[in-house]
């Protein structure tokens, strides 16, 4: 078989402004700092606006900066290293489990939700809506979704709503047998709900990661929690020691 020799695809403009934004930010800015406005940036780098505002969200994409309300782009502090898949083959809530329970309701989940619990999609689920801070910060939402019938017996706890319930929802699932835990990421954008609680802009980059907890051939509950991509580094493993933390490759402008 041949060979096919590749043309050389130039670098994108944004992608070395995003080079040279970087190193002006590890020589002439602090963390913390706020940077001018835009203007100014493409003035100075004699570039368009729009190809400044690619190569600034590329950085924010990568951790470098980010975009605070009221307050403008800023650099960002390192990466915080979060722990993920560290307790394999346990049911939420369970010793060690560092998520906060915030609230719990019973609705009809989004359509996605009932496909992949293999729901119906009008049957109410159990919707757990927890927290994760680290150093002080909230770096991660969840929602958890729990099938009315994997906990059968939940509907007979006399447990008020708000925080109490959504510990009685995990209380439920540790009655039962765990088979398997699946756990998926990818990157996303926070929607508005998510930004919100993680003090970012909607459409900010964020890392979304799903994890799937069964018994026998039923779905139990399905996680969805999505981490602020500015700060945080996940780790897998039972030690967490392999990080994935790449250094994402231009995009053709």
């Amino acid at each position: 078989m041949g060979t096919t020799q590749l043309e050389t695809v130039p670098e994108p403009k944004y992608w070395h402004l995003r080079t040279v934004l970087s190193e002006a930010l590890d020589s002439e800015f602090s963390v913390g700092e706020v940077l001018p406005n835009e203007r100014d940036l493409a003035a100075r780098f004699g570039v368009a606006r729009a190809t400044l505002r690619q190569a600034l969200e590329q950085l924010e994409l990568e951790g470098r900066l980010q975009r605070r309300r009221g307050v403008g782009t800023t650099v960002a502090p390192p990466r915080v290293g979060v722990a993920v898949g560290d307790r394999p083959h346990a049911w939420p809530g369970a010793a060690g489990d560092v998520w906060e329970p915030l609230d719990s309701e019973l609705a009809p989940p989004p359509a996605t939700v009932a496909e992949a619990l293999g729901t119906d999609r009008e049957q109410p689920v159990h919707t757990v809506r927890r927290s994760r801070v680290t150093h002080g910060r909230p770096v991660a939402s969840e929602l958890l979704y729990v099938p009315s019938p994997a906990v059968p017996a939940l509907s007979a706890i006399d447990t008020p709503a708000g925080a109490p319930r959504a510990r009685a929802v995990l209380r439920a699932l540790h009655h039962l047998e765990l088979e398997r835990q699946e756990s998926a990421v990818e990157l996303g954008s926070a929607g508005a709900d998510e930004a919100r609680e993680l003090d970012r802009l909607p459409g900010a980059p964020v890392l979304v990661v799903t994890t799937r907890w069964s018994t026998g051939k039923r779905t139990a509950a399905l996680s969805v929690a999505t981490y602020r991509a500015d700060t945080c580094r996940l780790t897998f493993g039972d030690s967490g020691d392999v990080e994935i933390h790449d250094t994402p490759e231009p995009r053709a402008s």
